[in-house]
């Protein structure tokens, strides 16, 4: 999808970095097409966080609660990288469901394995997304930030995902 399409997220300052304008806005949209599906996932864990119930209340509440802390600053640090390539960063949850990845979906807050599932296919989603994206950022764009930065970001998600696993097992 091509940011143009949405109001307010086009470019605001040209940047001379050594990256042609064409190749920084397909970064920006990648960018922003991340930020969607983080603040997704953010969101579906921010919920399993004040919602779970079970026996296992106080261990999930918290394992949540240290979830999407980690992603709200995954968000921040999305968003700023998008800025720092001249790009205004997406702001509206109308605009994230329009370009996020991931579905959103309810799920019964008594199940908490149900709950884990969904978390645990979202990152895996992302991950994807991620591992898929960091050649073309690196080579054709030859954005190296990026790429690094967009590395960090994967393996944030392995061991979140990793740490959802342990729970499903």
């Amino acid at each position: 999808m091509k940011l143009n399409n949405l109001p307010n997220y086009k470019t605001i300052v040209k940047t001379n970095i050594g990256i042609p304008g064409n190749d920084i806005e397909e970064t920006a949209t990648l960018l922003n097409t991340l930020l969607a599906d983080e603040y997704e996932l953010y969101t579906k864990t921010r919920s399993a966080y004040w919602n779970v119930t079970g026996p296992n209340f106080e261990e999930m509440h918290n394992f949540f609660k240290g979830q999407h802390e980690d992603i709200d600053l995954m968000i921040d640090g999305i968003a700023e990288r998008i800025r720092s390539l001249g790009h205004f960063a997406l702001g509206y949850l109308k605009d994230y469901l329009s370009v996020t990845h991931l579905i959103e979906d309810h799920y019964d807050f008594g199940k908490p394995q149900q709950i884990i599932q969904t978390l645990f296919n979202d990152h895996e989603t992302i991950i994807r997304f991620i591992r898929n994206e960091i050649t073309p950022v690196s080579e054709e764009f030859k954005d190296l930030g990026t790429a690094n930065f967009l590395t960090g970001m994967l393996e944030q998600h392995e061991k979140m995902a990793w740490r959802l696993r342990a729970f499903l097992s």
